[in-house]
């Protein structure tokens, strides 16, 4: 019954992270690189949990007791940080999709996550105290938990998301929590039993009453107020609400207004629709590559074009288009001339054979890694084998005709650089946003007003607003050659797939607005590279090497937590990467971290059943260290040799992740075997070693994630890991290999 307990602490678990994670990605607006601190922030909770909670259960005479009302407690807090993940943005007075500072989103995803992971950190320790006995629990627990986690994740990929809401799949942790509970009934104190019999009452009620949908209702409308909600769906690829307020409907993906109708930025999409065309003298085939329904493509279609080809990532966008429409929309869908093509923009652009006069990218902001996607040196590349010899490349950053602070020009010359290292021509019409236009032909510099106004005539496209002075005025020479001055200073890095530069320009650019007093860290950790990174941890190494020569525990703590540094940042490189190469990690995030978790159980698990047989516990240990460093290599020229050829089979990233897990897997109880040789007490060392694996954890969460992904690159992140290990290699043998 014991080991069917501790694989529904695992299952329970990750089934809660990934639920956290999937709504609170939705209120930090779909960036990516808020997972990093989430899940640091888990890790962290879960850390303290186990250790406080480790201390607490050793000492406590009724483990069962101790177990029990931890359980109680999770079935209080979880679906209140489900509800709070959807409604504090409102709660401190911010609106439905507003961007959030880096600061706001420490702090909240902290306070929303700890009282969750603290319970499942401690639940870890009461389990290791209720399987110790002969063997080594610890790593029979870790095992159990993690085999927990892994059939949570499908569960929850392919059986829950499908059929349930967030509160419905609460409700079913809730459950076997409280079960949990009736597990240990007669061995747990008379309150405890009238605690859980009437929590189980009330469940029992709410359900019959629909509670569980009546509060999914509840809180969507509480997140989502100022408007009505008409839908909320998920699909594998995000999240789409459709509100109204006085008949205007705005369609939220991942917390984005991306659709507006039907009246939408009447200046933007009259510009962007219109002036990239006016160009070309003879645009006849156009792809616009996502976000083109609710005005850009009904401009596009003013003009003789004889095919556009729209291609949007997520078929449940034109699907609640289809649902919600407008006047608008009907005539972009409708027109026989657009093909809506429901694909990955970068696969399509890739594996089609069509030729087009003008590539449009609809999204303007590459806030976050999928749409970063869109506006680096590779897709660049792509979409000039798919255009003619006199084709253009249109799309539209962030601007300013006043002032370009520093922030906002670094955003703008990262892409502007990667598109020079593509095109030979560029051409830049400045404004609030300034629209880019790439090509191979010089005929988009020779472009003027008089030109524009002359192709209007000749195709009959009449705007009010293209008049001949405001003509002069959008593409006036003395604004581009401000633009050119003010560019002149600005970063010579290029944006690119695996070196994402542009999200953390971009990240840096909504702190300096939201949260200020972050700027100057945010600016030292831009100028982030790897020298400067071996330079402290030498420096680390020398201060750590004599204390680690007489304190084996001081080389075996640096190890574990080096390893917990490893597991979370070999995560993050391959979350990132799996999102700019496929494109879906909404939908699969739970899969991933349960495969990443199924190489730690059952690597956990073998090296668990033959510890008793390993004479040399630390040279193996030194072995696997030297390991990790070699498989951060392979994996930094795996992923960067990858992006060069073809996407590859998807396949890969599940091995990848098997792998790293498995790592860290092999790691955990040897070393808990190590520790243990000098202290007993299997409820401490549970919780310090435990701790110091996921201290390592959220160093890199907040590290890897905000820096060490964006400004180093995966190719650079990876090295990071390989510096670490060597450390932690150098201090091992010096404890545990040299002679005093």
């Amino acid at each position: 019954m014991t080991l069917i307990i501790v694989l529904i602490i695992g299952l329970s678990g990750i089934v809660a992270q990934a639920v956290l994670l999937r709504e609170l990605l939705v209120s930090y607006c779909g960036n990516e690189l808020t997972l990093g601190i989430i899940l640091a922030n888990w890790l962290v909770s879960a850390a303290l949990g186990a250790f406080v909670l480790g201390r607490y259960v050793e000492k406590a005479r009724n483990k069962f007791n101790a177990l029990a009302e931890l359980e109680l407690i999770l079935v209080f807090v979880l679906p209140l940080a489900v509800y709070f993940s959807r409604t504090f943005k409102g709660i401190i007075g911010v609106l439905p999709g507003e961007a959030l500072g880096l600061d706001v989103i420490f702090w909240s995803s902290f306070l929303l996550v700890f009282p969750v992971a603290f319970c499942q950190g401690g639940l870890f320790s009461a389990a290791c105290k209720l399987l110790s006995g002969p063997g080594f629990a610890i790593g029979k627990v870790y095992a159990l938990e993690t085999a927990g986690a892994i059939i949570g994740g499908f569960i929850f990929t392919y059986i829950f998301l499908a059929r349930l809401n967030s509160f419905g799949i609460v409700f079913i942790i809730v459950v076997l929590s409280l079960l949990i509970s009736f597990a240990f009934f007669n061995r747990i104190s008379k309150l405890l039993r009238s605690t859980a019999i009437i929590i189980a009452l009330v469940l029992i009620l709410f359900f019959l009453a629909n509670g569980v949908n009546r509060l999914h209702d509840f809180s969507i409308r509480r997140q989502w107020q100022g408007g009505q909600v008409l839908a909320y769906r998920n699909s594998i690829y995000g999240n789409i609400v459709v509100t109204e307020k006085q008949g205007q409907k705005t369609f939220f993906y991942n917390g984005l207004p991306l659709v507006t109708v039907p009246y939408p930025d009447i200046t933007f999409v009259e510009e962007f629709g219109n002036l990239p065309l006016l160009f070309h003298p003879r645009p006849r085939e156009i792809l616009v590559v996502s976000a083109g329904a609710g005005g850009l493509i009904n401009e596009i279609l003013r003009h003789p074009v004889a095919k556009v080809d729209y291609v949007e990532l997520d078929p449940l966008i034109i699907e609640m288009l289809k649902t919600y429409p407008s006047d608008l929309t009907r005539r972009e869908l409708g027109d026989k001339r657009v093909s809506v093509i429901n694909s990955d923009g970068r696969f399509f652009v890739r594996e089609t054979s069509g030729k087009y006069d003008l590539v449009l990218i609809g999204l303007s902001k590459p806030a976050d890694l999928a749409v970063n996607r869109l506006f680096s040196l590779e897709f660049f590349k792509l979409a000039k084998l798919r255009m003619h010899q006199d084709g253009i490349l249109a799309l539209s950053l962030p601007g300013s005709l006043t002032y370009l602070s520093r922030e906002l020009k670094e955003v703008n010359s990262c892409i502007i650089n990667a598109l020079k290292g593509t095109y030979a021509y560029l051409r830049i019409i400045p404004g609030d946003y300034n629209i880019v236009l790439a090509s191979d032909s010089a005929a988009i510099l020779e472009v003027n007003p008089a030109v524009v106004t002359q192709r209007l005539g000749e195709r009959g496209v009449k705007i009010s607003a293209f008049s001949p002075t405001y003509l002069g005025y959008r593409l006036s020479p003395e604004h581009l050659d401000w633009f050119s001055r003010q560019m002149q200073d600005t970063t010579t890095e290029i944006n690119q797939d695996l070196r994402p530069s542009a999200v953390f320009k971009m990240l840096v650019f909504w702190n300096k607005e939201f949260s200020p007093s972050l700027s100057g860290m945010l600016g030292v950790l831009g100028k982030l590279n790897l020298k400067a990174v071996l330079l402290v941890i030498i420096f680390l190494t020398l201060v750590l090497f004599y204390p680690a020569r007489h304190s084996k525990n001081l080389a075996l703590g640096y190890s574990i937590f080096t390893t917990g540094f490893f597991g979370m940042l070999t995560s993050l490189v391959l979350i990132f990467a799996y999102q700019v190469y496929w494109g879906y990690l909404y939908y699969k995030i739970g899969l991933l971290i349960s495969i990443f978790m199924a190489g730690t159980a059952l690597a956990s698990g073998f090296i668990t059943a033959r510890l008793a047989r390993i004479k040399n516990d630390s040279g193996l240990l030194v072995k696997l260290e030297a390991g990790i460093a070699g498989f951060s290599c392979f994996l930094a020229l795996v992923l960067t040799s990858f992006m060069k050829g073809s996407f590859g089979p998807e396949w890969l990233f599940g091995v990848l992740f098997f792998s790293s897990g498995a790592l860290v897997g092999l790691e955990f109880p040897l070393a808990s075997k190590i520790y243990l040789a000098k202290n007993n007490s299997v409820g401490k060392a549970a919780g310090l070693i435990y701790a110091l694996d996921l201290l390592g954890g959220w160093f890199a969460g907040m590290l890897g994630a905000v820096a060490l992904v964006p400004v180093l690159g995966v190719f650079g992140a990876c090295m990071v890991v390989v510096m670490l290990k060597l450390s932690s290699l150098s201090l091992l043998t010096a404890g545990f290999l040299l002679k005093k």
